[in-house]
């Protein structure tokens, strides 16, 4: 280990060594991994692959501050100004909440990696921003991951390493929550690598459509279908989209999710319309407001129940014209690669197939420590002491002696 064997062939006489001699030179590394450079010329810095790759510079995730904001300049991040911005306003507020009454934080977790250059001087080379999507706080999204273009520059630790530590630390501050989900781009496989390495399973592949807003909107535009009613999205109607969703969602996605009423419109801020069958009392199709989308218009969720296939026409183009009259600009729908006939009928409608992404879910699992219930087992010398009036109770497992 870290000796090196030397061989030299020298021709005798003094005109032979002028014309050259040959030397052998078989160097193994040490534990280090560094070989011996005792007998390799000396290089000057940069004219070669001998010299020293620099130290990178010391990096760290913190959490987003009100100063952070000048540095969040990469074109990665610029459309993520609106939640940054809302989530810093929002940052003592929180605060003054959860030291009064103990519950989930309203405004997105956003968490920074910075780089620093000198004391005075520091560079963001990632954000990622997390948001409960239910009141208790039991699932968590992803809503954004992303490494800057600084993350890839020399003395930088690397794309994959920020993500995988942006992710870390959103996971750790997340303690409460029992899932998590996220979408990611199926391109994107560094993502994917790194969403896989902390358990994240794919769950289903959807396809993003942008569906115009048609001149006429405002317009009156299809007619209501007969034998149904059309109803606005708020509390009353809440527990009806609520069964809607519980219908049209797998029961694995379901469970993850662990949505209420509240949740859908706490989510949807009341901006959402629905068809209502009125003998049954239920509601059939319907579109919600999720969030705005970053080149304009808002993204919506459509839903249709598995019986009512028929409605798929008229009485969803209803409500989706609707839902843009109020929201303004260009509507984007969720849309399941099976589900062939909706994206038939999209495409009929002008809509644009923009983007495929895939659903991933993370479920955590939690041992529980096993408590014996006293209770329990004065219940059973209860029962057992009818039947044995002047024995000795049976001994119980669940009862200390």
């Amino acid at each position: 280990m870290g000796s090196v064997l030397r061989a030299q062939a020298v021709a005798n006489g003094p005109s032979a060594a002028q014309e050259g001699g040959l030397m052998i030179v078989v160097s193994s590394p040490g534990i280090s991994g560094r070989p011996d450079l005792s007998s390799q010329p000396d290089l000057s810095p940069g004219e070669g692959p001998l010299s020293p790759a620099p130290a990178p510079l010391p990096w760290s995730v913190d959490p987003l501050q009100g100063w952070h904001l000048p540095l969040l300049d990469d074109a990665a991040v610029l459309p993520l100004q609106p939640l940054v911005q809302r989530a810093v306003l929002l940052e003592w507020p929180e605060r003054l909440l959860a030291a009064l009454v103990r519950r989930p934080p309203l405004a997105a977790q956003v968490l920074v990696a910075l780089q620093r250059e000198s004391r005075s001087r520091q560079r963001a080379l990632g954000l990622i921003a997390s948001r409960r999507i239910n009141r208790s706080g039991s699932c968590w999204q992803l809503v954004h991951l992303t490494a800057t273009a600084l993350a890839s520059t020399v003395r930088a630790p690397g794309r994959a390493a920020v993500t995988t530590a942006l992710l870390r630390a959103a996971l750790e501050r997340g303690r409460e929550a029992t899932s998590w989900i996220a979408f990611a781009n199926p391109c994107d496989r560094d993502l994917l690598a790194c969403l896989r390495e902390q358990g994240f399973q794919p769950q289903r592949t959807e396809r993003l459509w942008r569906w115009p807003v048609p001149s006429s909107v405002g317009a009156a535009g299809p007619a209501l279908p007969p034998a149904y009613e059309l109803r606005a999205l708020n509390r009353r109607t809440a527990p009806l989209l609520w069964h809607l969703e519980q219908a049209a969602c797998p029961a694995p996605l379901r469970q993850l999710l662990d949505r209420r009423p509240e949740d859908l419109l706490d989510q949807s801020q009341g901006r959402g319309w629905m068809l209502v069958d009125p003998t049954r009392n239920q509601a059939v199709v319907a579109v919600r407001w999720l969030a705005d989308h970053s080149e304009g218009g808002a993204e919506v969720e459509l839903t249709l129940h598995p019986g009512w296939s028929h409605l798929l026409g008229p009485a969803t183009e209803l409500l989706l014209r609707r839902l843009a009259s109020s929201v303004g600009g260009p509507l984007w729908l969720h849309c399941q690669q099976e589900d062939q006939a909706r994206q038939t009928w999209l495409h009929s409608q002008g809509a644009e197939d923009r983007e495929e992404r895939v659903l991933m879910a993370r479920s955590i699992w939690r041992r529980q420590t096993w408590r014996p219930s006293q209770r329990a087992g004065r219940r059973l010398d209860a029962v057992l002491e009818q039947f044995q009036p002047r024995r000795r109770p049976l001994p119980s497992p669940l009862a200390r002696g």
